[in-house]
């Protein structure tokens, strides 16, 4: 197969339009081309009024090799990679032990499922509830006010992403087309066979809520084993290896091999882990707020004249601003035609984020306006950064007067260092709903300052950013893991053989699609170590 990239037709191409972009291009007749498939499709949308869609194609051509001979200089004409995936190992006979997985996010499904189809027999502990009954808890909160700290937006199947856009793309480097795993088993659990191609591919809370039950029920069927309401509370550690874990029930499960796939709100876990010696350390993550627009001024600042138009959807957007105190503010998490939602884990705290459903179809646009923070920011051991988020999540919660109310300024108000008052035309999203105040105090100075600087700057790139009666929400302060579960050779943590720190907790991704490719790595890890293993015991 012969890859073409960089084929570009006006958005309203006719059905034929990519035939003939391919005869063109490869300067062939019709009867040499035998087949192709879209790989890849986006849009450059830097020219409103000619918007242009650019495809990647898969191409069949008879007399391949004469063909690639002849574009062998030319960049965007090359053999088409293998992109399916080889499995490293299978489980022998006599297995020594069953791996242990300890959360059941995106890396904890991905590693689940692929130990699963190579025989391994995974046991996976996830301390919330099922999926469906865990979004029952959540509506709790949202809809009541009402808190379950073990199942909510962070805590529970599908992890933190289920609550979100369902963003399935990221900008992580993969050469052995991890993410293409990833994505291909999504299909085969329910979601729409666009996201293989589309360039920017989502899936939205609702649909994935089933597909995670359909890969639960796989995982099951391949003789998988995963157990909800299963707190990890202690880790078993002897002369440096790993021999296992300790439930809330006091049950031991034993395994020399455990994949941490947590969270990166599993702060009682960091503090465990941190109490038992195993090496961490402090990393940068942001810190921000949410701020909502109507969607279609998004759309008619990205799209012009063909906003609404179905190839392209709802408008997102990517904003970076470099303030004058030096530092980086930036649009996080952006969900087209979405809400923002209550996303705390602990009690008398207010943690903001967002999410859509596939269709996008909700009338607000809303993104984290985050400042970047490092470890200087939060001097003290390398669990202080828990301490500083924790800090403004509980001013955020006074702010709220004292309830899961999030404060809420209009921008307008904000830029001017004025409390507000009444609500605009923009009306926030955010459940069990907002309380009007000056936000002022509820992230540090430097932050604030940031921010002010940084509206009138993206207005520069979105005309009507910084509108007064656009509505900021605070605070988002769990935009990644504050730490690093470091890990070395084998991807096994630095100090502990057979334990093995992934996903967004342990700080190895940001998002669902990293977060399953690190899980498929530390899979694939696990499986190498145990075939290893049972080879030498025999």
């Amino acid at each position: 197969m012969i890859r073409l990239t960089e084929i570009r037709l006006p958005l309203e191409h006719s059905s034929e339009a990519l035939n003939a972009a391919i005869l063109e291009k490869l300067a062939i007749e019709p009867i040499d081309l035998i087949s192709f498939t879209i790989f890849k499709r986006g849009y450059d949308a830097r020219k409103r009024d000619a918007i242009i869609l650019v495809y990647t194609l898969d191409v069949d051509v008879t007399h391949e090799a004469e063909v690639l001979k002849r574009f062998a200089k030319d960049p965007h004409v090359l053999v088409s990679p293998d992109t399916s995936y080889h499995f490293v190992a299978q489980a022998p006979k006599q297995l020594p032990h069953r791996p242990l997985i300890i959360g059941f996010g995106p890396c904890g499904i991905m590693a689940g499922l692929v130990l699963a189809q190579m025989g391994f027999q995974p046991i996976i502990l996830e301390r919330g509830k099922k999926v469906r009954e865990r979004t029952k808890d959540t509506w709790g909160l949202w809809r009541k006010g009402v808190l379950n700290p073990e199942s909510n937006v962070q805590f529970g199947e599908g992890g933190a992403g289920t609550f979100s856009d369902g963003k399935l793309y990221s900008q992580i480097k993969d050469p052995k087309h991890y993410g293409r795993k990833v994505l291909t088993e999504f299909v085969k659990a329910g979601a729409p066979e666009e996201i293989l191609y589309v360039s920017k591919p989502h899936i939205g809370t609702f649909r994935l809520v089933k597909m995670v039950e359909n890969i639960r029920a796989q995982i099951e069927a391949l003789g998988g084993e995963i157990r909800f309401q299963q707190h990890v509370t202690d880790v078993l550690i002897e002369e440096g290896q790993m021999r296992g874990v300790m439930l809330a029930s006091g049950e031991e499960l034993r395994s020399d091999h455990v994949i941490l796939a947590l969270g990166h709100s599993a702060r009682d876990t960091f503090k465990m882990l941190f109490e038992r010696e195993v090496f961490m350390e402090a990393k940068p993550f942001s810190i921000g707020f949410r701020i909502e627009h109507p969607q279609t001024l998004i759309d008619q600042a990205r799209f012009g004249k063909q906003a609404g138009n179905e190839l392209l959807g709802a408008a997102d957007y990517k904003l970076v601003h470099h303030a004058k105190n030096g530092r980086s503010v930036y649009s996080f998490c952006m969900c087209p035609g979405g809400q923002v939602v209550a996303a705390t884990s602990e009690e008398n705290r207010v943690v903001t984020n967002g999410m859509s459903q596939y269709s996008r179809a909700e009338r607000n646009a809303n993104a984290g306006i985050v400042v970047g923070i490092s470890p200087e920011d939060y001097p003290g051991n390398v669990l202080a950064g828990l301490d500083f988020q924790r800090k403004w999540e509980s001013r955020a919660f006074e702010l709220g007067e004292g309830s899961y109310q999030a404060p809420a300024q209009l921008v307008g108000d904000f830029l001017k260092g004025l409390p507000s008052k009444q609500l605009g035309k923009v009306e926030p999203s955010y459940q069990p709903g907002v309380h009007l105040t000056d936000l002022a105090t509820s992230l540090p100075e430097y932050a604030i300052t940031a921010i002010r600087e940084s509206l009138p700057a993206f207005e520069r790139q979105i005309k009507g950013f910084s509108r007064y009666d656009a509505v900021l929400t605070g605070v988002e302060t769990r935009t990644s893991s504050p730490l690093r579960i470091t890990r070395g050779e084998h991807l096994q943590s630095l100090n502990v053989k057979g334990l093995y720190p992934a996903g967004e907790g342990a700080g190895y991704a940001g998002g669902i699609l990293s977060a399953g490719v690190d899980g498929v790595k530390v899979a694939e890890a696990v499986a190498l170590s145990l075939q290893a293993a049972a080879k030498h015991s025999n």
